[in-house]
């Protein structure tokens, strides 16, 4: 099902999807800001690499099930065509599966997931992905000054001011279309959609998933139609 509606997907509208998501949305920018220089973070469902370049003082490595959108942040990551404006110095990115992380435990200074576990069909997937970022993270008891924190965002189903509509007491399990839109000179019948499973995280619900996969919740709030969690 995933293979599908999310995984096929993405290899199929990278490109598309990439021209659209340029700018870190403003917690997850200033999160990564905040990281202390020569910290190494992961950046699991990296996608374009966009959020890679925010703090240059930090090393970067990040993974995503689209080998599509893998070659698209690794040239993020060596080009001077990344936010930094210059090739980012440690960085890299490699094609992984966020249930099954290729890094060594407790490694990781930090960890980002933005926007990735929404995409996994069941809770238990859900909080097997919070467990792998959890897993990969060090625990040394310093979480409050900086180090060893993993950031989460997920779609939320609480969105009744946006165009979208979604709110409280609607269907969580959603396939929802993407448009890949044909060159102005052709006609609309050549336009494609596609569909990507979604599931629409309730006031409340990260929290949960995160404490069932043995975490500890530090903060948590909401940003543009998404509930995150440190």
């Amino acid at each position: 099902y995933e293979e599908t509606h999310v995984h096929g997907v993405y290899e199929a509208i990278a490109p598309h999807f990439s021209a659209t998501r340029h700018k870190p949305w403003p917690f997850v920018s200033s999160f990564l800001a905040s990281r202390p220089a020569g910290s190494v973070g992961l950046d699991v469902g990296c996608g374009n690499g966009k959020n890679m370049g925010v703090n240059r003082d930090v090393v970067m490595l990040g993974c995503d099930r689209s080998a599509a959108l893998v070659s698209l942040a690794r040239d993020m990551c060596t080009s001077s065509t990344s936010p930094a404006a210059v090739a980012l110095p440690g960085a890299d990115a490699a094609v992984a599966d966020s249930l099954d992380l290729p890094f060594r435990d407790g490694r990781a200074d930090f960890v980002i997931c933005i926007a990735v576990i929404h995409h996994l069909s069941t809770r238990e997937r859900r909080v097997d992905a919070i467990r792998q970022l959890l897993r990969c993270v060090r625990r040394d008891g310093k979480t409050n000054i900086g180090g060893g924190q993993v950031l989460v965002y997920v779609w939320a189903l609480e969105q009744g001011t946006s165009r979208r509509g979604w709110d409280e007491g609607g269907e969580q399990d959603l396939l929802v279309p993407w448009v890949m839109k044909a060159p102005q000179q052709k006609k609309k019948k050549e336009e494609k959609t596609f569909h990507r499973f979604y599931h629409l995280y309730k006031k409340g619900e990260l929290e949960e998933d995160v404490l069932a996969a043995g975490g500890e919740v530090l903060r948590s709030g909401y940003e543009r139609d998404n509930w995150w969690v440190i």
